[in-house]
């Protein structure tokens, strides 16, 4: 996809999520192509919206830097309860970010991160902010190795 068709589903993304400001609780975004550019327009909304309590995104190709941005607007949003981030290629940065913003986000208790490759590295940083957040339900399978 072009730069230009992610930047357009993004900003009408965020737009829709401004406009609505206490009225959209639930988007299904899963298998739209947004990449990072998308991953990052979200999360900015993010930071503002508090009104949205589930965010399902499997399937998009966010990477590490969408996961990055999304996991720096999970430290300042306090009604998000469930990310469906599956099969995001988020890898063990994006898994350490969102680990991070785990310690000190409290809404959060469903984090799907299935089929991302996170690694040792991604499994331990989660497994530490667990101990400091208990996210009830952690669903992460086929993660580690090259799975």
């Amino acid at each position: 996809p072009s730069q230009g068709r992610c930047a357009g589903i993004s900003d009408l993304v965020e737009a829709e999520i401004e406009e609505r400001q206490g009225a959209l609780t639930a988007l299904d975004l899963r298998a739209n192509e947004i990449g990072p550019t998308g991953a990052t327009a979200l999360a900015d909304a993010l930071k503002v919206n508090g009104a949205l309590t589930s965010l399902r995104l499997g399937v998009n190709k966010i990477g590490p830097t969408g996961a990055s941005a999304l996991a720096d607007a999970l430290k300042v949003n306090g009604a998000l309860t469930a990310l469906d981030l599956r099969v995001n290629e988020i890898g063990p940065t994006g898994a350490t970010a969102l680990a991070d913003a785990l310690k000190v986000n409290g809404a959060l208790t469903t984090l799907w991160l299935l089929g991302n490759k996170i690694g040792d590295t991604g499994a331990s940083a989660l497994a530490d902010a667990l101990k400091v957040n208990g996210v009830p339900v952690l669903r992460s399978g086929k993660n580690l190795g090259s799975c």
